[in-house]
């Protein structure tokens, strides 16, 4: 069976990017992770890449703080394009994507995010929870869009909040789910875009 071509970004220590590349060594992700780009030179990310034999490669922002300047975002969809890349996988990457990239692989980028959207988008979503007393928070993998956190939900994973929470613990219990749910939704979009029938692969 055809396996779903990867391509990941990622700005920081890579503990969804190891969960992904640890569940495709295991054999239990049918996918195949042809890059690893960041978008900091020394991100733990590109060592993990490097660690699983992936490509890994440092591509510079250029001179804005949360999007990449337009020849830079051109080059990046070279690049995933020459590696052959149909799924871009958003592991922590702290840019906004703009029409270089949402143009190039539409319905094709996929993000987790720590809340349950569409509630708290944005950055600490977890410390948003907080803020506004909620008892239940978790994670999100959605597609990405235009706006901000704003795409198509995929999937969802619920965590408790705990009397007297604190910032830290909420994000590393959320943080457990998302090592979980990422894969895992990773794995039903694989399976539907390499299924045997051509309605599974046309509604990937």
């Amino acid at each position: 069976m055809r396996r779903l071509a990867l391509g990941i970004l990622g700005s920081g220590k890579g503990s969804n990017c190891r969960a992904i590349l640890e569940k495709i060594r295991a054999g239990e992700l049918q996918t195949d992770c042809r890059i690893v780009v960041s978008d900091v030179a020394e991100a733990g990310i590109l060592a993990i890449a490097r660690e699983f034999g992936v490509p890994a490669v440092f591509l510079s922002p250029g001179k804005f703080r949360t999007k990449l300047e337009p020849e830079t975002e051109s080059q990046l969809v070279r690049l995933l394009r020459d590696a052959g890349v149909e799924l871009v996988v958003l592991a922590g990457f702290m840019r906004v994507l703009k029409a270089p990239m949402l143009e190039a692989f539409p319905h094709r980028i996929i993000n987790v995010h720590p809340s349950l959207l569409p509630k708290f988008p944005g950055r600490e979503a977890w410390t948003q929870a907080l803020a506004a007393g909620e008892r239940v928070t978790g994670c999100t993998v959605h597609y990405v869009d235009a706006g901000v956190d704003s795409g198509e939900i995929i999937a969802q994973r619920e965590v408790a909040i705990l009397p007297n929470d604190t910032p830290d613990g909420l994000h590393m219990r959320i943080q457990v789910a998302e090592r979980e749910l990422f894969p895992a939704a990773i794995g039903e979009l694989a399976q539907k875009c390499t299924g045997e029938t051509a309605q599974a692969r046309s509604d990937f």
